[in-house]
């Protein structure tokens, strides 16, 4: 008996790990145990094949199918893998040697991939991420939010949040379950074309925003309704030479720590489960293969957990464009070893991280530490019991009423109220009953921004919010265009003629936009400018409308900062409306109509011309010591700037101690009144800087702000808590400490030096 008990238990020793308790199938098993368990049943190529990822069959399709001949010989045999066919991709899913797929927009497409990949021997969910930047806009009939610098000019955060939890909500309709997206690079040149899907120029707004979008798209990532964040582009691109999309940036590490790193650690400290790298060199190394970057900030420093994603075909650029890998091998081999996780996207890296594993030069071990955090996410998401969406959610859950209802919300509290020269707005329709409307984005779906699809009839441009909100108004259209390019003298004069028949003339213009078009839009990604001026006839249809006599209004609809210095000399209002997404039309027409009073301030500043860059507030004090020679060196309008339809008065600025240690804290109280005639809502700032350092610090610096509402005649006093934390930097030994010294601290309604209260506190 007792031989045959020996027996049956090696017998059972024996049995194959396949055969086994499958403890990763066991949704009460520790995740970690489940992640083990899983990994030790992986062959070499499920796990590479778990660190890369595929564009979606459709969008190979459609790509494939408008190729024109010759480019598939070139790189678009990486980009779209013409020369594979869709049955290959199709095997490869159902081998489990595909990990994650993007530009899938459907539940119905999704759910197919999800079933094939359910049919590979260990039945590993894909993860599919999407472009979520606003909104989950680049799929259709989803609610486009108003871009991430228009969020930032809301200083809302709460809004911020709401946003993301919504767009959560609509992703997860369509299977997807990862984000790109909060973007928290800092812009700091207004030529790169990227500048609208940032949160502006400002490392504490950056981050303060840029947490939000992390918590509310992830929450704890433990219901199907929520998806991964993802902080990117890590790091520096969006300070590149000549402001060009992936061109070098030279940065000291100082600048680094200052500037570019505070909002992704704070992205980190908040719990983003992956990261992006970006597509530049930082120092001549490339982020993609960066290990000082990725392991020994990242993973080393700021103990960060989750996983690194490349961005499109950025591995490739390493060889083809940086030049600093000598074949596409050589490249995955770099960022592998720097510690990247997954690659974005391409049919070559299964084949050559095989060989390389095979050759001894990339052990299995730095592979498991990869697919370990991949699988942790998948695990983590749910994905393993509900890998399936529900294709009936999207039609109950997308644009939605409450979901439209924060979309015009959001959006009203991200327009910019620029000039308003004799109080100029509100219109009445009493005074102005005839009004021009023009303007290539007076009656487009432009207004919804980059990172979105044309969303129909549901967008509402300029011309159907105004024809909504003053419906006594007789609103005289003379059609533009949509693209700037393309302007004529015809319609420019045409606008001019019937101008002298209305009251008013209203210019919409601005910026060209759509992913649709690609190749003739005018700003978003790759789409950098040697100049800021307004495209084509523009300027010129402005000047003209202006010299009939008629008050003209200039509304502005853009992603980046435009050089629009006559417009201000001349025009008596200026309305920066940015990218105000799906409710756009009908938020700016409220706010030109009196019945929202506006409240967004600038997230960035608005130079006079290209040659002032780089111009922001927290310049360096030497950075202004000799102005320009002929021109004013002061920015056309200043980061924090934006009026409103009331007036405030900020008074009795009150520290309650004039001196205090290196660890303690203090408050700061501001009394905020609205001596105006409607209720308003203001953002109070507060600002400090660090009188005499040993290192050279900023002429001042954003570290609190607070939005108030007030009616007319109220006041209020706003009290600020300041930990010693927000005084402190990094010293001349790299090291982050509070010195002692004299800080002034400054509160008002703009970072301009007129608009601030100034009062000093002592640290000891």
């Amino acid at each position: 008996m007792k031989n045959k008990l020996i027996t049956i238990l090696l017998c059972l020793l024996a049995l194959p790990l396949s055969l086994s308790a499958q403890v990763y199938k066991d949704v009460k098993a520790p995740i970690e145990k489940r992640v083990e368990d899983l990994l030790n049943r992986m062959t070499i190529d499920e796990k590479i094949g778990q660190m890369n990822q595929f564009l979606g069959l459709e969008y190979l399709k459609t790509n494939r199918a408008n190729l024109e001949k010759g480019d598939a010989k070139n790189k678009n045999e990486n980009v779209f893998y013409p020369h594979t066919p869709i049955s290959q991709i199709e095997a490869w899913t159902k081998e489990g040697l595909i990990g994650s797929y993007l530009m899938v927009f459907t539940a119905e497409e999704a759910n197919y991939l999800q079933r094939l990949a359910m049919q590979s021997r260990l039945g590993i969910p894909i993860l599919f991420g999407i472009d979520a930047i606003h909104g989950n806009a680049m799929c259709d009939n989803m609610t486009t939010y108003p871009s991430n610098i228009n969020a930032a000019c809301s200083f809302d955060p709460d809004m911020t949040y709401r946003i993301a939890r919504e767009t959560a909500e609509e992703m997860t309709t369509v299977g997807m379950r990862w984000a790109y997206n909060p973007n928290v690079e800092v812009a700091r040149d207004a030529r790169w074309g990227r500048v609208g899907e940032t949160f502006g120029e400002d490392p504490y707004l950056v981050s303060i925003m840029g947490q939000s979008i992390v918590k509310g798209l992830q929450r704890n990532l433990d219901t199907q309704q929520d998806v991964l964040a993802c902080i990117k582009h890590f790091v520096a691109g969006s300070q590149p030479l000549n402001g060009k999309n992936v061109s070098p940036a030279d940065i000291s590490e100082r600048t680094l720590r200052e500037v570019f790193f505070p909002p992704f650690k704070q992205g980190v400290d908040a719990g983003a489960a992956t990261l992006m790298v970006a597509h530049n060199e930082v120092n001549g190394i490339p982020c993609h293969t960066n290990k000082w970057l990725m392991t020994d900030i990242l993973r080393n420093e700021w103990k960060w957990p989750g996983f690194i994603v490349s961005d499109w075909m950025d591995l490739e650029h390493v060889w083809e464009v940086h030049k600093t890998a000598s074949s596409m091998k050589e490249a995955f081999y770099q960022a592998i070893m720097a510690g990247l996780d997954m690659h974005m996207q391409g049919i070559h890296w299964q084949q050559m991280v095989k060989e390389l594993v095979n050759e001894g030069r990339i052990s299995e071990e730095r592979i498991n530490q990869s697919v370990r955090r991949i699988l942790y996410t998948k695990f983590k998401l749910g994905l393993f019991e509900h890998p399936y969406t529900d294709e009936k959610l999207r039609k109950k859950v997308c644009q939605s009423e409450a979901h439209m209802n924060t979309a015009l919300e959001a959006a009203r509290n991200s327009i910019v109220l620029l000039k308003n020269e004799g109080s100029l707005l509100p219109l009445t329709e009493v005074k102005y009953k005839k009004v021009l409307v023009t303007g290539v984005n007076a009656n487009s779906q432009n207004i919804l921004g980059d990172w979105s699809n044309w969303m129909g009839d549901k967008t509402s441009t300029a011309l159907k919010g105004l024809q909504k909100i003053a419906k006594q108004t007789d609103f005289d259209f003379v059609d533009q265009g949509n693209n700037p390019r393309y302007m004529t003298e015809e319609k420019v004069n045409e606008a001019v003629e019937h101008a002298k028949q209305c009251d008013l003339n209203l210019v919409i213009a601005g910026e060209y936009m759509p992913r649709s078009d690609w190749n003739n839009r005018t700003d978003g990604e790759n789409l950098d400018r040697s100049d800021l001026n307004l495209v084509g006839l523009q300027e010129e249809l402005i000047e003209k409308l202006y010299a009939t006599g008629k008050p003209t209004v200039l509304v502005l609809i853009n992603g980046r900062p435009l050089s629009t210095e006559w417009a201000s000399d001349h025009l008596p209002a200026i309305i920066e409306a940015l990218a105000p997404g799906i409710q756009g039309g009908q938020a700016l027409a409220e706010i030109l109509y009196g019945k929202v009073n506006p409240s967004a301030k600038l997230a960035i500043t608005i130079p006079r011309n290209v040659g002032q860059l780089i111009k922001v507030y927290n310049e360096k004090p030497a950075a202004s010591f000799h102005p320009f020679t002929l021109t004013n060196d002061a920015p056309l309008y200043p980061f924090g700037f934006g009026l409103s339809y009331t007036t405030f008065k900020y008074s009795n600025l009150t520290l309650d101690k004039v001196q205090m240690g290196t660890t303690d804290s203090f408050k700061a109280s501001v009394t905020l009144t609205n001596t105006g005639s409607k209720e308003g809502t203001e953002i109070v700032q507060l600002y400090i800087r660090d009188c005499y350092s040993i290192v050279s610090r900023p002429v001042k610096e954003l570290k609190d702000f607070k939005r108030i509402t007030l009616k007319p005649g109220e006041s209020q006093i706003v009290i600020f808590d300041i930990p010693a934390e927000k005084l402190a930097y990094y010293n001349e030994e790299m090291k982050w400490t509070v010195e002692p010294g004299d800080f002034d601290i400054m509160v008002g309604s703009s970072s301009a030096d007129k608009d601030l209260l100034k009062a000093t506190i002592n640290v000891k």
